[in-house]
């Protein structure tokens, strides 16, 4: 993939063929906060309003549709409708009429531009305090023309962090299972797409069945299970040169696999004779360890940020509980004591809560907990919610959903629980795991 290149606007700099700014446009530098602040930790927060008018140029307006949906999905935006804007001639070249968009009470204006130069898109934009009546930021990216929902997706992360103070998680992608045919002839291939279910694509011809695919923290790569008549593999799959490599031969059924944090090591499960226990592999050498002994099921396990500690699931107390343990199998404890079965655990990029699927009576949640067992929260429930996953800034879930007689869906859900949305893929989904940032 073409990579995309982004800068800062200078004074004097911008689009090939469009007239340059005054010096005083562009006093804001990038890294002025706003007046505007978007808190992402409260469950009671009002999305802001955000105009976000159509880029002049070419795919200015699909880029603008796209930049526009993603803020909308993270539900601390609200696009305003652009029937009611009252500015009509605003360019990139001028400072808008302030008045104009305070009086649709537009909360932060978004304005750009995109030109073709010498066989790039490139795409201008800046962002816009409208009360404070200042720019907050000013930045052209660009990429081949093909790449331009790329480009959306990185101004709306741009957009994002400026206005929240967290990073944004849109120029993304999701690994997941795609899943066809019913329950007794069910196929399911490994399959990756933007995170806003734009451009799928499959990975593997089907031939065999693929579970718990996982993105490494650190680059472009995935490990996943193949599982066939004959037994399981793990995999690792390189997706910029499209390598693909065994881990080895493993007795009985390995499943569950997770990269480390430095992506050096990938921990996984082993089962033999109805028992498993967790090991870790170091992937320079290959060399495996078997970090659980205990005549339980341990699996899922997953590290914490730091690669020091790593949660685990294991029913060693009469129910499948949540276990935190040192990275080399040191001091195992609980800390899951609610009521039900906890399954699935995954640490956040933060560090700041571990996620997990929670099975009561016949219902099962998407719930979260910090490291000390404390703080437990539901975020979701339904017929069927599990095998959650985190976005790269910590903030979003991705998870599967089924309903009683329907299909394996994939939703998402914020860490407060108030955005709970599908992600728009047509087909049959589930486990899915999100990419670090592209960029």
């Amino acid at each position: 993939m073409t990579p995309i290149a982004g800068r800062n606007l200078s004074k004097r700099t911008l689009l090939a063929g469009m007239t340059a700014l005054p010096a005083a446009v562009w006093l804001a530098p990038a890294a002025a906060r706003a007046d505007i602040e978007v808190n992402v930790n409260r469950a009671d927060v009002q999305p802001l309003p955000i105009a976000i008018p159509a880029f002049a140029g070419p795919r200015g307006p699909d880029i603008a549709g796209v930049i526009a949906a993603d803020l909308q999905r993270s539900g601390l935006f609200r696009p305003l409708d652009p029937a009611s804007f009252v500015e009509r001639d605003l360019t990139i070249s001028i400072q808008p009429r302030f008045p104009a968009w305070q009086q649709i009470n537009a909360q932060a204006l978004v304005n750009g531009s995109v030109a073709t130069v010498d066989a790039q898109l490139k795409a201008a934009f800046r962002l816009w305090d409208v009360f404070a009546e200042k720019q907050l930021l000013g930045k052209e990216l660009s990429s081949t023309p093909e790449n331009w929902r790329r480009v959306a997706h990185q101004i709306a992360d741009y957009i994002y962090e400026q206005l929240t103070g967290e990073k944004g998680y849109f120029d993304t992608r999701i690994v997941f299972v795609a899943e066809k045919g019913g329950r007794g002839s069910r196929s399911k291939t490994l399959a990756i797409m933007d995170q806003d279910g734009a451009n799928p694509s499959y990975l593997t011809d089907g031939s065999a069945t693929i579970m718990t695919p996982r993105f490494s923290s650190n680059s472009q790569q995935i490990t996943y299970m193949e599982l066939r008549p004959d037994g399981s593999k793990i995999y690792l799959l390189n997706l910029d040169t499209g390598r693909r490599e065994s881990l080895g031969e493993f007795p009985g059924m390995v499943f569950a696999p997770r990269f480390s944090p430095d992506g050096s090591k990938v921990a996984f499960s082993v089962e033999r004779a109805g028992n498993s226990d967790v090991y870790v592999m170091d992937l320079r050498n290959h060399a495996t360890t078997r970090l659980t002994a205990d005549p339980s099921i341990d699996t899922s396990p997953s590290y914490s940020p730091d690669g020091r500690q790593i949660v685990f699931n294991s029913d060693r107390s009469g129910s499948p509980q949540l276990y935190i343990m040192g990275a080399d199998g040191s001091n195992p404890h609980r800390i899951s004591f609610g009521q039900g079965r906890y399954n699935t655990p995954v640490w956040s990029p933060t560090g700041e809560f571990i996620a997990f699927t929670k099975q009561t009576g016949g219902q099962f949640s998407i719930g979260v907990v910090r490291p000390d067992g404390t703080d437990e929260r539901i975020l979701t429930t339904s017929y069927l919610d599990e095998s959650p996953a985190w976005a790269p800034n910590g903030r979003v879930l991705v998870f599967t959903r089924e309903a009683p007689g329907g299909q394996h869906k994939l939703w998402s859900v914020d860490v407060t629980g108030r955005t709970l949305q599908p992600i728009p893929y047509p087909g049959a989904a589930s486990d899915a795991a999100w990419s670090p940032l592209l960029n």
